[in-house]
Order: C-alpha cells, then structure tokens, then sequence
C-alpha cells in the first residue's frame, strides 16, 4: 500500500485534547507515521477530513459478531430464559456458512460506524477469521467452550478445540487475528475441565477471555458450591492475570475489584446488553478508581440490538452515573478512553490513540450534522451526540476500509441478502425442529 494522508481535520490527541493536524499513515507498516501540522507532509493518497475529527478506531471489546442473523429473533426476557428457550436452540442449528454470512454483516455494520478491531466468542472460528481477512479489520477471536450437558469425552474435546484453535489461527490475516482461549463461563464449563486446561493454556501463553459476574445468576450457584466469590474461584483456578480480561463484570463486590486490580485482568463492559437482559449495572467508577482496566463491548446483536460501539460509549456514561448516583461518575473523557485505549489495552494491540507509532486504526467523524452544532467540546459530541452514521471514513492497519460512507472491501449489498438468506433458512430450520 502507499503512504496515506488524512488531511484537512481536526484531530483528536491521546490526552483527549483536539488540533488542527493532518494524519500520515506509512503504507508499508500500516503504522502512523506522523501527526504533522496541517500542510506540512504529504502522501500518494489522501483522505478528506475536511469538517471532520480524526479520532482512534473504536474498539468493540465483547461480542458475537455472527449473532447479527438473531437480531431481532428473541426480545424483552431474563438472561437465563432468553438462552435457553430461544437462543440456544436456533444456535444448535448454526452452520458454518451462516456463521460466516453473520459474521460479514456484523464487521460491515462495525466498519460503518468506525470500529476497527473487535473481541469475539463463537464457533466455527476459522470462518469468522476469513471475514476478518476480506474486510481489513482487525479481531481477537476464539473458539468458546461449554462442557454442561455433555458427557465427559465431548466436553474435554471441545475445552481442547478452544486451545487449538487460539493456537492455530493467532497471526492469522496478516498479523490482524490474535486469539483467546475461551471458557464460556464459570458455570458454563466444569470445574474438572478448568483445572485441566487453564494450565495448557498458560503453559501456552494464550490469553483469556471468558463471561463473569453477568448476572446474579452466575454469582450464587459459585458461592453456594465452592464457598467463595465468583472471581476468587476464578483467580485459584489461574484464570485472573494480565493477559486475561472478562465481560460483562456486573455484580463484582469490593473484593473482587481489588482482585481484578491487583492481577491486572480486564473487563469489558456491555452497558446495552446488560439494560435490556435487566442483567444489572456495573461499578464501572469504582473499577476504574481501582486502576481495572475497562473496555466497552456491544455483545451480540441478539442482545442489543445493534453493533453501533458510539450507542455503547452513550450508554456508558448513563449507567455509570445511576450505578455510581453520582452525576460526575464516569464522564466524557472516561467513555472515549474506554471505547479506544481502553479496549486496545485489553484486546493486546498497538492502537486506540493517534500518535506516531500507533497503529493507523482511524475514523474520521462528519462534524457537519445538527445534532453535532455547536461544536463546544468534541469530547463530549463523541461521548453524548455522536452516532455511528457520522462516520464518514474508516482506516485499519493503514488501509481505507470505508471511504465517504463506501465500505471498500466488501460488497454491503451482496452481504446484507446474503445474511438476510441465512437469517431466514436458520430460523425455518430450528422452528421446524421445534
């Protein structure tokens, strides 16, 4: 690729400050070179970020990218009831092209609203990883294993498909997949099976990524087998440390916060998914006055309903003020860090800020709409007014994905009835089985 220039814009700093600057992206390392006062460098290619703020690729820190064909399937229930009446059943009827077909339409939808990396829990991964591929984003992916309801042979087969495939597709897309060994949750996957493969899975040196703490239903049942909190089981099975990062981390008590403080284990937080499973609000203010590192993740479109992370950054700042009732918890400044830094943090890449050396991971948001007038502090547009249809450009790994609104390197037509077919046959298939 040649050099690029992202020029005529304001820019966004990684102290959250804002300057007129142009953006060099070096073609060959996919790395930002320069960021260089307006008309002093200069590229082959230019994008135009006239009227514009040039800001870090989001990052979607949890989701189900694949789910985007659930949308809209199974609305307004508890976690547990939702699972296990309606998702799960379709789920069992997934076929690899469908999880493809989903996949293609979530990283679409991503790419459109300037997310540029995502963290993902799902099957038939080395499909979802092709996609990746062909769009020119960036993932963390994994094979996520359950061992409830299974015989000891098919839940230690698929606890040992999670170590292979994180070790078999990690690198993979030119360097942008990195993987993740994934336990589906604490109560989701035995504890015989965690004793066994956690270690492989260190002695590896894979990262881990796993539910925690979603629901109040996932606290008790550890508490009243093993007598102690969910994240402290976590943490003498050898799950907690820095190279490990959870989602959702809801109904965490002091303790645990210390916990995941003092490991350097991550969350990702979901603010959207956990209003509409009334799953409960996460102490986002007292996790990151601990020093946890937060990221902010979508979950699956089935739970959101959409993979717009500028909806997610909203609703952040909401919650976390009614979590903390407190009106200046969790501000601007903290959502943007999250949704960019944050998640680069936990997800392990170079990026989430627009500084020479960084990944060139980039969006540049259209300052030009009314909702975005006036413009006295582009912090807090990007937090409480911005929407994922403002982005006008998206860059990943130096690379124009989406210009003017185009997404570049896959055909959106094509993918929304493709997925639209495969939504269809998916849903005739379990509710013919039913």
């Amino acid at each position: 690729m040649s050099d690029l220039l992202v020029a005529g814009g304001q820019v966004l700093r990684p102290d959250l400050t804002v300057e007129r600057a142009d953006v060099l992206v070096d073609g060959e390392t996919g790395d930002i070179a320069d960021v260089a006062e307006p008309g002093t460098v200069d590229a082959p290619e230019t994008l135009d970020a006239s009227d514009g703020l040039v800001i870090p690729g989001l990052v979607n820190a949890h989701t189900h990218v694949a789910m985007t064909l659930l949308r809209g399937y199974a609305d307004d229930k508890p976690l547990d009831a939702w699972l296990q009446e309606d998702i799960w059943p379709v789920e069992a009827e997934l076929t690899a092209d469908d999880i493809e077909a989903g996949a293609e339409l979530g990283i679409v939808e991503m790419i459109r609203s300037g997310t540029t990396a995502f963290s993902d829990m799902y099957f038939h991964v080395d499909r979802i990883a092709d996609a990746v591929e062909r769009a020119g984003v960036r993932a963390v992916l994994g094979h996520t294993a359950v061992t409830v309801g299974k015989d000891d042979e098919a839940a230690r087969a698929d606890c040992q498909r999670s170590l292979d495939v994180a070790n078999e597709l990690d690198g993979a897309a030119d360097g942008r997949v990195a993987t993740t060994f994934q336990p589906h949750s604490l109560t989701t996957v035995g504890e015989e099976y965690l004793r066994e493969f956690v270690p492989k899975a260190r002695e590896a040196d894979l990262s881990i990524h796993f539910h925690a703490n979603e629901t109040e239903n996932e606290v008790d049942p550890i508490v009243d087998e093993h007598g102690v909190r969910p994240l402290e089981y976590a943490d003498d099975l050898d799950l907690l440390g820095e190279d490990t990062y959870v989602a959702h981390g809801v109904h965490v008590d002091e303790a645990e916060i210390d916990l995941l403080a003092d490991t350097g284990t991550g969350v990702a937080h979901c603010p959207a998914s956990n209003m509409k499973l009334a799953s409960g609000m996460a102490p986002v203010q007292a996790l990151r006055e601990a020093g946890v590192t937060v990221g902010i993740g979508t979950d699956g479109a089935a739970s959101n309903n959409d993979l717009d992370a500028f909806d997610e950054v909203r609703d952040a700042a909401m919650i976390g003020k009614l979590a903390a009732e407190d009106a200046s918890a969790v501000p601007a400044e903290a959502v943007v860090e999250m949704v960019t830094r944050g998640g680069a943090d936990l997800l392990g890449f170079d990026g989430g800020r627009v500084a020479a050396g960084s990944n060139a991971d980039l969006a540049v948001v259209d300052l030009t709409a009314p909702h975005l007038t006036p413009a006295h502090d582009l912090v807090s547009h990007l937090a409480y007014a911005v929407r994922g249809g403002d982005v006008r450009h998206t860059v990943c790994d130096g690379e124009v994905v989406m210009r003017d609104r185009e997404v570049l390197t896959l055909d959106e037509s094509a993918v929304r009835e493709r997925a639209s077919e495969h939504a269809r046959d998916l849903v005739g298939r379990a509710e013919g089985d039913a």
